[in-house]
């Protein structure tokens, strides 16, 4: 597996789970920079990190510039968000550079169920986003089924896994080096982009889980090997 970035930008780090995945991140050394569509915003959120993690390095940008800070943009925000966010982000973004979409379509989004998916005409929210990135930026879909409110919660101790969709073996390494730096999180290789239409889906089931058994539950793939990457 190849060495883990050392930074990382967060766009939609104001809510649940991008904010939990910058508190984790940053918890195991990686510098955030943390993107808003306002840049007070962003400097806000980033400021309620420092206050959790005093010692850890957190800066806060308008979307484009903060897009443009590190090679690894995770893109963490309502499916309602999704294509506006990204019709921003094209100009920022440049060839080389990879995106993780977290991105789930729950109906949510149009005042429906969390627990009922919305149909995307690429197939998911991460194929949506290849699409409007265009062949330059490489875009791995995941975090599906990490709890937002578990990865908040730094004495929370994680067991589970993270599923990972992305066309390009080395995309995916890179993103599972990053996932790993976490205590106890483990990244499972899940095959191509096409992928995520079922991995994003898993976000309404365990909502479902999770309302009935009042949880916060996750996923782990057994009979794998020990060695994955």
């Amino acid at each position: 597996m190849p060495t883990s970035d050392t930074s990382v930008t967060i766009i939609g780090a104001s809510g649940a789970l991008g904010f939990g995945l910058a508190l984790r991140l940053a918890a195991a050394g990686v510098e955030i920079t943390i993107g808003s569509r306002d840049a007070a915003r962003a400097e806000e959120t980033a400021e309620r990190a420092r206050a959790v993690l005093p010692q850890a390095r957190f800066s806060g940008l308008e979307n484009a510039p903060a897009a443009a800070a590190n090679e690894i943009v995770v893109l963490s925000v309502p499916f309602r968000s999704h294509s506006e966010t990204l019709t921003n982000l094209v100009g920022a973004l440049h060839p080389g550079q990879l995106v993780l979409d977290a991105t789930v379509p729950l109906a949510a989004a149009v005042g429906g169920k969390a627990t009922r998916m919305l149909g995307v005409w690429q197939g998911s929210a991460a194929q949506q986003a290849q699409e409007m990135l265009g062949a330059g930026v490489t875009v791995v879909a995941g975090l599906h089924t990490v709890s937002a409110q578990a990865l908040s919660d730094l004495s929370h101790q994680l067991d589970e896994d993270v599923l990972i969709c992305g066309d390009a073996r080395a995309d995916k390494e890179r993103i599972a080096a990053l996932v790993e730096r976490i205590d106890s999180l483990r990244a499972v290789d899940c095959g191509r982009l096409e992928m995520a239409r079922i991995t994003e889906s898993l976000t309404a089931l365990l909502i479902a889980i999770n309302v009935r058994h009042k949880t916060h539950a996750g996923l782990r793939i057994t009979g794998l090997p020990a060695k994955l990457w």
